[in-house]
C-alpha cells in the first residue's frame, strides 16, 4: 500500500515537472512586454529532447535565434550539413589511417630490428657449434695419442703404480 502511494506521488510530481513550462510559457507568451525580451531560456538540449513529443515546449523553438553563430549555422541547408559532416569524417578516417601505417611502420622496424638479432644469434651459435665439434675431434684424437703412448710404455715396461692414486 505504502509503495503505491509512493509511486502515485513520483509520477505527479513528474507529471507537474514536465506540465508545469507549457503553463508558464503560455502565461508569459500572452504578455506582449514579454515577446519582444531577448532569449535568456537555460537552453538545455538534453532536457528538449528527453521530453515526449506532444510535450515539447515552444518556448525552446525560438532559443538562439539572436545569437548569430546559431543562427549562421540554422540557415545551412541540408545537403551543406551533410557535405561537412562527410568532410568531418574523411578527416577523422585520414587521421586514423595516418596512425595505423605510422603504427605499421614502427612494428615493421621493430621486426626487422629483431630479426637481424635472431641471425646474428645463429650465425654465433652455427660458429660455436662447429668450435664444438672441432674440439670433441681434437680430443678423440687426443684420446687415440694418449692410449697409443700408454701402450708403447707398457712395452717398455711401465707399470702404473695403484698405490699412490
Amino acid at each position: 500500500m505504502g509503495l503505491r502511494i509512493l509511486l502515485a506521488l513520483v509520477a505527479t510530481f513528474m507529471i507537474g515537472y514536465i506540465v508545469k513550462p507549457q503553463f508558464y510559457s503560455r502565461s508569459r507568451t500572452s504578455n506582449p512586454a514579454s515577446s519582444s525580451c531577448s532569449c535568456d531560456c537555460d537552453c538545455n538540449e538534453d532536457f528538449s529532447l528527453s521530453l515526449p513529443l506532444g510535450l515539447v515546449n515552444s518556448s525552446y523553438a525560438d532559443c538562439g535565434n539572436s545569437d548569430p553563430e546559431i543562427q549562421k549555422e540554422m540557415e545551412k541547408d541540408i545537403v551543406a550539413l551533410l557535405s561537412e559532416e562527410i568532410g568531418l569524417q574523411r578527416r577523422v578516417a585520414n587521421d586514423s589511417l595516418e596512425q595505423s601505417k605510422a603504427l605499421v611502420m614502427d612494428a615493421r622496424r621493430s621486426s626487422m630490428h629483431y630479426q637481424r638479432e635472431a641471425e646474428k644469434c645463429n650465425s654465433q651459435t652455427e660458429i660455436c657449434e662447429e668450435a664444438r665439434e672441432r674440439a670433441e675431434a681434437q680430443l678423440v684424437d687426443e684420446f687415440k695419442v694418449s692410449e697409443l703412448w700408454e701402450k708403447r710404455a707398457r712395452e717398455l715396461g711401465w707399470e702404473e703404480d695403484r698405490t699412490s692414486t
